[in-house]
Parts: structure tokens; C-alpha cells; sequence
């Protein structure tokens, strides 16, 4: 992937990895962020003022669509969307009542989401050079972590989505990418930051260096590790997981 000259439209942009996407791509490229938050974007322009900013929740479908119908009609030469968006609940599926509507938002917004944005952004790609499609996975998709019973689920569902879209989309110009990170120091950890993690400017430097490369699967830090380790024996890589 060249890392200038595009049209990059990043969910879940205004904090974390995706605003440290958007802080070093933004120099050569047209960066789009879409968040929850209006104060949120508003306060990622002010630290990159050439971002464009549309508030949107993507648990919700007409927020979805009128997401690409915004870039659609703003932004018709878009042909980078990455799909970064992501919550999660750390919670204990038997003993949390709420555990249902926990569920449901986690997968709207982590899996179902990137489906239905891949979907409708698809004809507009096409018509694009150099269109890609970058799913944001995680390290999880090979050892869940205990204290996240929706979110592993969610990741490892998008890892199996990316792989099959792959192969669907094989014969066209759109390009499906998989990047998988490995625990990072962002707000998402509501300041119980692991001891392991990396820091985002760190992540995102792996994780644009190995876009370059062209790879569809992309391990940052750890991550190749942990995949190697969980291919010869899941339970000690399930154990370094939930110990970090």
C-alpha cells in the first residue's frame, strides 16, 4: 500500500489508535474520522485541522448509511476505508444482567458494523486505484482473554469475515487487509493499562510499515508470537493472555 495520495476514511477516529492513524497519514493523505462523540472530533480537528469529521454511532444502521452517503457525496474519491471502531465490556457473562445488551452493542459496533460499511462502500472502492479494505483485529483472535466474552468473539468472527471476503474479492481491485494488534496504552483501557502494552504511536508505526509491505495479515509487535505459540500449544497461549 503507498501511504500517500489517498482518501482514507477511519471509524472510531477521534481517540486512540485511530487518531494516531490519522495524526501520520494525514500529512500526504485526505483523512475522514467518524466517532460517537461530537466533542471527541471536534477536539481531534483541533489537533489535526485538515481531518474531516462526521459524527455517527455505528451501532446504529441509518447512522451507517448516512456515513457513506456523506463520503459518498463529500469524499467520492475515498478508496481507504479501515474499519477501527471498537468497544468493549469487561464483565462476567453469568452474573452481569445487563450481559444481553452488552452483547448486542459490542457486535454492532465491532463486527456487524465493518460488514455492513464493506458492503456499502464496495461499488465506490471499486471505482478507486489502489482500494483497500483494512479490518482492525486483534492478537485475541488466537487466545481470548477471560475478563472480554463478547469482544474476543467479535474480533475472531471479523478475523474469519476478512479471510472469506479475501478469497471473494479476489478477482477485483479491492484489497482486504487484516491488522492484528497486540495490548496498546489508549483510553479504550479506562486507565487499566496492562503492563505489556505498547504505546499507540509505537503500534501504528508497525502497523503502517507492514501495510507497505503488502501483506494481507499484518502481526504487530507480539502478536506474531502469540500466533506462533498458539498454534503449537493454545493453552500456554491462553495463559500468557490472561496472566498479562
Amino acid at each position: 500500500m503507498k501511504l500517500h495520495d489517498n482518501t482514507i476514511l477511519i471509524t472510531g477516529g477521534s481517540s486512540g489508535i485511530g487518531l494516531e492513524l490519522a495524526r501520520m497519514l494525514a500529512k500526504d493523505n485526505a483523512i475522514l474520522i467518524c466517532g460517537r462523540s461530537a466533542e471527541k472530533l471536534a477536539a481531534a480537528k483541533r489537533q489535526i485541522p485538515t481531518l474531516y469529521a462526521f459524527a455517527c454511532n455505528l451501532a446504529e444502521e441509518t447512522d451507517r448509511h448516512n456515513l457513506y452517503k456523506w463520503v459518498k457525496h463529500h469524499h467520492p474519491d475515498c478508496n481507504v476505508l479501515i474499519n477501527n471502531a471498537a468497544l468493549v465490556h469487561r464483565t462476567a457473562f453469568k452474573d452481569d444482567p445487563e450481559m444481553n445488551r452488552k452483547a448486542k452493542l459490542e457486535i454492532e459496533t465491532n463486527l456487524v458494523a465493518p460488514m455492513v460499511l464493506s458492503k456499502l462502500f464496495l461499488p465506490l472502492l471499486e471505482r478507486q486505484r489502489s482500494a483497500q479494505i483494512i479490518n482492525i483485529t486483534s492478537g485475541l483472535v488466537y487466545a481470548p482473554k477471560a475478563t472480554y466474552p463478547i469482544y474476543n468473539a467479535t474480533k475472531a468472527a471479523l478475523h474469519s469475515f476478512s479471510q472469506t471476503l479475501r478469497l471473494q474479492l479476489k478477482e477485483t481491485q479491492v484489497k482486504i487487509r487484516e491488522v492484528m494488534l497486540p495490548v496498546v496504552d489508549t483510553p479504550w483501557h479506562d486507565g487499566q493499562v496492562p503492563k505489556m502494552a505498547i504505546s499507540a504511536k509505537e503500534a501504528v508505526g508497525k502497523m503502517l510499515k507492514g501495510l507497505q509491505s503488502d501483506k494481507d495479515e499484518i502481526h504487530v509487535g507480539k502478536v506474531k508470537l502469540l500466533y506462533f505459540i498458539s498454534r503449537l500449544s493454545p493453552r500456554i497461549a491462553s495463559g500468557i493472555i490472561n496472566r498479562a
